[in-house]
C-alpha cells in the first residue's frame, strides 16, 4: 500500500507501479502516472478541473487563475500572461537575472562553503518575481517566511490535513503588502486591477504567481545542481562542454520536477486506462510520473545530460493552466547554475540531504564546499 511518506520521501518506485493510473487510499483519490494520460488530463479541463472547493492553494489564497476553470480562468491570466512570453522575458530580465546572480554569489565567493538553497537560489527567485509584478520592496527573508508558512500549509491541505494558522496568518501579511502596491504605476499588479479584477482577486494571483514562481526557481536550481554533484560523470560533461547545461537542467525537471503534482477534480464518470473513475473523484496529476514513463523515455531513472528528448517532460504543466513563468524560471536556474558551476572544486558537503516533498520536491538545504 503506497503510504504519504513513501509519496513524500521517493515516490518513484511507488509511481512506477501504479502507472499509468492507480488508487492510492492515502490520498483519497487516484493518481495519473503515464505521460499520455498526463497529458490527456491537463488537456481537458472540462472532464478535469480545477475548480473545486477541495482545491488546496485556493483554501489558503482565495480563487486564481491556478483554480479556475474557463471564462473565468481566461480572466484571470489574461492580465498576467504578456509580459511572461520567450521574447519579452529575455529582454526584461536577462540584465537583471544576470547582475543578481552576480552580487548574491559575490557575496559567497570568498567563504568556501554554503547552503545554494538559502543563499541563492531562494534570494534570487524572491528577487526577480518581486520585480516581475511590480511588488512593494520586502526583504527576502520576510517573502521567504511567507511563502515558507504558505506552501507548507497547501501542501498539508494536499495531505488530507486543515489550512495552517501560520498559512493563514502569512497570507494575511502578504495580502496587505501585495495590496498597497496596487496603485503603483506601471505594476503588472496595477494593470491587472485596471483590466477589472478586484483587489483580493489580484492578491490571489499574485500569490500564486509569486510562490510558483519561488517554487520553481529554487527547486530548479537546488534539484539541477543536486543532480549534477551526485553524478561527477555528468557534471564532467557539463563542465567539458558548456553547451549541455541548457539540457542538464531539462533532464533534472524531468527526473525530479519541483512541482511534483497538480490536483484535479472529476466533473463525470469517465473511463482512464480501465480505471473507472466517478463524478467528484480527486484525480493527482503525476508530473513526476510523467517524467520517468518507460514508454517515453528509456532508462528512466538515469541522469543523462546528452538524453535526446528530455524536454519531453511535463515540469511545467500542459494545457489552459501552463506555467506561466517558465521561461522566466528558466533564465533564472540557467543563469544561476552556470555560476556555481565556475566555483573551483565545487562538491556537495557530507550529509547534504536529497530531495523530498509530496507537492513540491527539492532539497532543503544545498550544501556544498569548493576550493575559496
Amino acid at each position: 500500500m503506497t503510504t504519504l511518506e513513501e509519496l513524500e520521501t521517493d515516490p518513484h518506485a511507488a509511481l512506477a507501479a501504479l502507472r499509468p493510473i492507480g488508487w492510492v487510499d492515502a490520498l483519497g483519490g487516484w493518481v495519473v502516472a503515464s505521460r499520455a494520460l498526463v497529458m490527456a488530463v491537463l488537456r481537458d479541463p472540462e472532464t478535469f478541473t480545477v475548480d473545486d472547493p477541495r482545491f488546496s492553494t485556493a483554501q489558503v489564497v482565495g480563487p486564481s487563475m491556478l483554480s479556475l476553470d474557463g471564462a473565468a480562468h481566461t480572466a484571470h491570466r489574461d492580465p498576467f500572461e504578456a509580459p511572461f512570453g520567450l521574447a519579452e522575458t529575455r529582454r526584461r530580465f536577462t540584465g537583471l537575472v544576470e547582475q543578481t546572480v552576480e552580487e548574491l554569489m559575490g557575496a559567497i565567493r570568498d567563504d568556501g562553503s554554503a547552503d545554494l538553497r538559502t543563499t541563492l537560489a531562494g534570494p534570487l527567485s524572491v528577487a526577480v518575481v518581486a520585480l516581475s509584478l511590480g511588488l512593494p520592496p520586502a526583504s527576502a527573508s520576510t517573502v521567504l517566511a511567507w511563502y515558507t508558512a504558505i506552501s507548507d500549509s497547501v501542501s498539508g491541505v494536499s495531505a488530507g490535513r486543515p489550512v495552517t494558522a501560520e498559512g493563514a496568518a502569512a497570507f494575511a501579511e502578504l495580502h496587505k503588502h501585495v495590496a498597497s502596491g496596487i496603485d503603483s504605476p506601471d505594476a503588472l499588479i496595477a494593470a491587472a486591477a485596471q483590466a477589472g479584477l478586484g483587489v483580493d482577486e489580484v492578491v490571489a494571483n499574485a500569490a500564486v504567481l509569486m510562490f510558483g514562481g519561488i517554487e520553481t526557481t529554487e527547486g530548479m536550481i537546488t534539484n539541477a545542481l543536486w543532480h549534477l554533484l551526485n553524478h561527477p560523470d555528468q557534471l564532467d560533461a557539463v563542465l567539458a562542454d558548456r553547451s549541455l547545461l541548457p539540457n542538464a537542467i531539462e533532464e533534472s525537471l524531468r527526473l525530479e520536477p519541483a512541482a511534483a503534482v497538480v490536483d484535479r477534480y472529476a466533473t463525470r464518470d469517465v473511463e482512464l486506462a480501465g480505471a473507472s473513475i466517478r463524478r467528484g473523484d480527486f484525480v493527482t496529476v503525476s508530473l513526476a510520473g510523467a517524467g520517468r514513463d518507460p514508454e517515453v523515455f528509456e532508462s528512466p531513472d538515469d541522469f543523462d545530460v546528452r538524453r535526446s528528448n528530455a524536454r519531453r517532460h511535463l515540469a511545467f504543466a500542459s494545457g489552459p493552466h501552463i506555467c506561466l513563468g517558465m521561461h522566466l524560471t528558466r533564465l533564472e536556474t540557467l543563469t544561476a547554475v552556470d555560476a556555481v558551476l565556475r566555483l573551483p572544486g565545487l562538491r556537495l558537503a557530507p550529509g547534504s540531504p536529497p530531495p523530498r516533498g509530496l507537492v513540491f520536491r527539492k532539497p532543503s538545504a544545498l550544501n556544498v564546499l569548493w576550493d575559496a
